[in-house]
Order: structure tokens, then sequence, then C-alpha cells
């Protein structure tokens, strides 16, 4: 068992935690949640050693191996594979041994223990490791120094697992993971035999995962048993209980409060006033914190475009001249809620690119609307920012001629208020710069959002306020992300990005998960080509279809002119309505006004409801 002790810990006079306590079972899997900056890589560090409480101890059994994914990625010329193998040191030091020992005896023993921790069959696990988080066989056998950083990250993980620490510290380790990867991770945990403590802003996988949740809120621990669902109900029914009762109290204390005020300096009542007292002193008055705040994401509505917003037939893409994604024959519509899935460095990114304008198409037809405005988020935006200019500048840098007071507001929408606005960019936590970066990409107010892994800096909380806002927002998403929950209740279609090319894929994340463990072909229906006509049909073609459509296009433009007629009727009779006098000084001009508007409120409604079957009709016909 792993006991916290009533630690309390104080960085550069700042007190982290403060009588921190719990005791973690053995052998089970523990969720550490908390809001961004609560301590949670404090309290791991005070785990591992690297730093020391200020009181109180934390205590493990004797001979416990403890891990945790190294700070820094591996990078030396070592392979992956002698790299993950390395990090058992038992093995190394043994297989060593075992080739300068000459003792007979001694040799046996060694060579049982190397049977005892199964040493020969190691490759071949660390082999299924490295493949599970996205590593090839021949990939494998390449230097670490190959990779970028967030693939070297992962072959740090993967070191982690291969060593099998009696107690495994896992600190945020989706962040450099695709959705594949996390799939996997999520299953090899389950079945992991040693204790897990992990941190992560992932609901899903602690949902799977996670057995019991350790909550670290107002420098305090509460563990509590069950998934991140039952922690959140469980919660939730601590505090309405806590609160009523801090409420029934404060109610007997404000009545003996009262008796005592009331007859404190009455001879007869003296000695039940002292009472009273007593009591009021001996009763412990019961401190319930209030929530967190959690400051909300609104993004702007777009302005309507016609569809499509994209058409591609035959698209290729890719760098230097070399094609990532070849034949790609895609349409994109206003309404499109499409999540990319496919292996980190299957294009999908790329893609991304492609439909935000960062990307030239290398061959094939892309056509895009005039009308069409991209907000594009990606993570290595996030490094690319200045770092030592504030909120505010920031916008101000691309939006000189806006006031401070409307790039104030825009920053607002992303919760980025009061002081955070003029804070150094240096001095926000990672989800405020991630908030900055969703501001800067909805300036324009898009009717395509392209968002490319938007919640690897967000905790919970955050990300589920950037579900809710993307599932308010009018205009089409394109989503790149490993975060299972904001996929499945925000986008509508899922596209497959493997093998060179993008294609539906017909089904849903359940689907994918049991296609990724079937290492079976995909349920993906290949959109064929529309065939090959002459410009000159194109063009009678194009001009039959604007002969059709110009009745129902006046239909839609009537619809419109009424509902803004109509609205602006409204507006006159609520300005006269808004009065405080008119119903006291000519109570029948007021009775004939609400009326008047009444009867305008239901006439809008009729035509709203005229509008929206007019322009279905008009946009079928235009897809047709």
């Amino acid at each position: 068992m792993l006991v916290i002790d009533d630690v309390t810990v104080r960085i550069a006079g700042r007190e982290i935690l403060e009588g921190a306590s719990a005791s973690l079972p053995a052998g089970r899997r523990v969720g550490l949640v908390g809001r961004n900056g609560a301590g949670k890589s404090t309290l791991l560090k005070v785990i591992l050693d690297q730093l020391h409480p200020d009181l109180g101890e934390v205590t493990k059994p004797s001979g416990w191996r403890i891990g945790s994914v190294a700070q820094e990625a591996p990078s030396s010329n070592v392979s992956l594979l002698d790299t993950v193998l390395a990090a058992d040191k038992e093995r190394i030091e043994l297989l060593a041994r075992s080739e300068t020992e000459t003792d007979g005896h001694a040799l046996g023993d060694i060579h049982a223990r190397l049977d005892a921790i199964d040493a020969y069959a190691a490759p071949a696990r660390a082999a299924s490791i490295l493949a599970g988080l996205g590593f090839n066989a021949e990939e494998q056998l390449r230097p670490c120094s190959e990779f970028s950083g967030g693939w070297r990250m992962r072959v740090a993980l993967a070191a982690i697992l291969f060593s099998a620490p009696d107690l495994l510290l896992l600190d945020e380790p989706t962040n450099y993971l695709d959705l594949e990867g996390v799939l996997w991770l999520e299953d090899y945990l389950k079945r992991y035999r040693g204790t897990v403590l992990i941190v992560s802003h992932d609901r899903d996988l602690l949902n799977s995962v996670a057995e019991f949740i350790l909550h670290l809120e107002y420098k305090k621990l509460t563990l509590y048993t069950g998934d991140y669902d039952t922690f959140v109900t469980t919660r939730a029914m601590r505090r309405s209980n806590d609160l009523a009762f801090a409420k029934k109290q404060d109610a007997a204390r404000a009545h003996m409060q009262a008796f005592v005020d009331r007859f404190k300096a009455k001879a007869s009542k003296a000695r039940q006033a002292q009472s009273r007292m007593k009591m009021l002193e001996r009763l412990q008055k019961v401190e319930v914190p209030p929530d967190e705040y959690i400051a909300p994401i609104k993004l702007p509505s777009p302005e309507n475009v016609s569809p499509p917003l994209v058409t591609m037939e035959k698209v290729a893409v890719g760098y230097d001249g070399r094609a990532v994604l070849t034949n790609i024959s895609l349409r994109f519509d206003p309404d499109d809620r499409i999540a990319l899935l496919g292996k980190n460095g299957n294009g999908k990114s790329t893609l991304a690119k492609l439909l935000a304008g960062r990307l030239q198409s290398m061959g094939g037809d892309a056509v895009f609307s005039r009308k069409l405005t991209v907000g594009y988020f990606a993570q290595h935006q996030l490094d690319e920012m200045d770092a030592s200019i504030t909120a505010v500048q920031t916008l101000a840098r691309y939006r000189p001629k806006m006031t401070e007071t409307e790039l104030r507001t825009r920053l607002g929408s992303m919760g980025l208020v009061g002081d955070k606005a003029t804070t150094v960019v240096s001095k926000l936590s990672g989800g405020e710069r991630a908030r900055l970066m969703l501001t800067l990409a909805t300036l324009d107010r898009p009717n395509l959002l392209i968002l490319d892994e938007p919640t690897n800096h967000l905790d919970i909380d955050a990300r589920e306020e950037l579900l809710i806002a993307l599932n308010d927002f009018e205009g089409a998403v394109i989503l790149v992300s490993h975060d299972r929950r904001l996929i499945e209740a925000t986008m509508d279609r899922l596209f497959l990005v493997a093998d060179g090319g993008v294609h539906p894929f017909e089904g849903d994340l359940d689907d994918y998960r049991r296609f990724l463990l079937s290492g079976k072909n995909a349920p993906t229906r290949r959109e064929e080509p529309a065939p090959k006509i002459s410009k000159e049909d194109a063009r009678k073609q194009e001009a039959e279809k604007r002969r059709l459509l110009k009745p129902l296009k006046e239909k839609v433009e009537l619809a419109e002119g009424q509902i803004a007629e109509l609205n602006r009727e409204i507006a006159k009779y609520d300005k006269t309505l808004s009065d405080p006098l008119l119903f006291t000084s000519d109570r029948a001009k007021a009775t004939a006004v609400s009326k008047k508007r009444a009867e305008a409120q239901r006439k809008l409604e009729a035509a709203e409801t005229r509008w929206m079957a007019v322009n279905e009709e008009y946009e079928s016909a235009m897809a047709s």
C-alpha cells in the first residue's frame, strides 16, 4: 500500500499541498485528477523522492520498484529496441554476469533468475510494446536520434512499461499519442499487474482504466472508489450533503447566538446563556469550499455559405515534391462534422494543412468556395507564439485596427478574462495558451474550423467546455484528436487517413477499435469520382441548374426579407414596451402594443418555418 500521510509542500513560499493524506491500495489502478496547477506533478515528485515534503511523509512497501517516464526523451544512436531492453537493468546485469561467471552453482542461479523473469522472451515483449505505440519492425531497429521529440517520448513510455515497476507513475501519457496509441495503452494498463497511478485529462481513459480516483483539490486529497464518472456523481452527492449540513449548522449557530445576545445580561437566563456560549465554542464550523470556476469557451457565429465548401477530385498533396496523400476525392459541406482517424505520420495533419490553405495541392482539382473562411488550430502554433508579449498584444499583432476593448472581448469569450488578458504569454498555463490560440483561430468568424489536437493542454473541465462550444458552433468542423469523448460527442462522420489515401470510415469508434485490434482491412467506402464531361456540357448543366434554382432562391430571399422586417417591427414594439411608465400612464396603449407584438411574433415564427422549408429545398437542389 502507498500511504501519503499529512503531506505539506511549499515551493517559493507558496503552499502546494497542505496536510494531504490518502492510502492507495496495492495492485490497483488509480487516476489522479485535479485542475491544472493544483499540484498533481508535485505530488508525483514527492512519491518519487525527487521532492521532500516540508511536513508529513510518503511510505511504500520495502523493495518496491517505482518507475515513471523520463523527462528527457532518449536521443542516442542506440536503436529503439535496444533502448527499451536497456530499461530492465536486472536483466542486463544478469546477462552480463552469465558471460563472465565461472562458478557452476552461481551460473545456475543466474540462469534460474533469467528464466524467472522471462528474460529470453524480453526482445519479443519489447517489440510488442513498441508496435503498440506505433513503431513498425523496421523503425524499431533505427536509432532514437532519427525520430522527432514526440516519437522519442513514446520510446521513453515504452521503456518504462517494459521495465514493469511495482508502482507505475504516468503523468499525461497520452499527450504524445494518437488515438490508436491511446486505445492500445488503455488495453495494456487494464492488464498491468502492478500498482498504477496515472494523471490524465482523458475522461474515457480514466473511465476504462481507473478503479479509484484520487482527487486533488484545495491542497487536499480525497480517494473515491470507481471510475471517473462514478467519482463525478459521488463527489456531487457529497457536496450536496455537506452544503445541507453546513446550512443546518449555520442555522443552529445563529439560533444559539441570538439566545446569547438576548439573555446574557439577564440574571435568570445567565446560566443558560453561558451554556449556549460553550456549545458555540465546541461547535466546529463545517467549511465547504466553493466549486472552482470553469472559464467558458464560446466560438463566434460563422457567416452563412452555400454548399459545398470544398470539393476535391484526385488531389495529391505532400512536401518537397513527395506526395503523402494521393487520389483524394472528397466533398466538405457547411454542416459537416468530420473526425480524421489514422496513425500519426499517415497524413492527418497534411490533409488539415491542405484544407487550411497552408499547403498547395500537387495535382488534381481542389475547388474552395469564395466565401470560405478557415480557422486553423495546430499544436505546433503554441510553440511559435512570442512568449514575451501579452495575450492582448498577441491579438493586436493580427488585428491592429481593433480596440483594446474589442480584443479583450474576444479573449473573454475564450475564458481569458481580467488579468489573464494582460499576462505575458510565457506566464500563461498550457491550457490558457491553447485558449489564446483558439481566439486567434476564430478571429475571422470561420465557417470551417480545423482543429489538430486541441485538447493536449486542456484539463477535463476545459475539454467539456470545448465540447459544448463545438456543439453550439454552426459551421463545419474537421477534428484531429485522441480524445474519444470529444469525437463521439461532436463529430458525425469519420474519415480514415491510411495507406496514402483518405476515405470515409463506415462505423463508429467502437467499430474502429475492433478494426484496430483485429488487424483486418477497415470497413471503408471509396467514393467513386464523378464521370468526366466536356466543358460545353458542363456550362449547359450549370445554366440549366441556375434556371431551376432561380425560383427557389427567390423564395428563400423573400422569406429572409419577411423575417428581417418582422424582427425590425418587434424591436420597435420592444422599445415602446421598455418604457416603465407606459403601463401606468397609458394602459390602453400598452395593451394594444403588447397584442401587436404577439401577432408579429406569431408571423415571425411562421416566416421562419417557411424559410427553413424553402431553404432546405434550395440546398437539396444545389447539392443534386
